[in-house]
């Protein structure tokens, strides 16, 4: 039960500062998701907070791999799925 930063994150900081569990460090070039203090904020916030605070869509992803803000979440523009 923890939420993965992937390839597509800005390394902009803003949800290591808003993270309740100090559950994201910068690891070398990219931040990442420490899976043992990760609760995914839940009981303690409606939303998670790396998600609510994050601007760019797909960056972090659940465990399936389903990105909490997916494409258009942020924008209000859904992409086109071609064909």
């Amino acid at each position: 039960m923890a939420y993965e930063i992937v390839s597509s994150c800005v390394n902009c900081t803003a949800c290591e500062s808003v993270c309740p569990n100090a559950a994201i460090s910068a690891a070398q070039s990219q931040f990442v998701i420490d899976s043992s203090l990760c609760t995914e904020c839940v009981e303690a916030y409606a939303d998670p907070q790396c998600a609510s605070i994050c601007p760019i869509e797909g960056a972090i992803v659940d465990e399936l791999g389903d990105p909490l803000n997916p494409p258009g979440s942020l924008t209000g523009i859904i992409p086109l799925v071609a064909a």
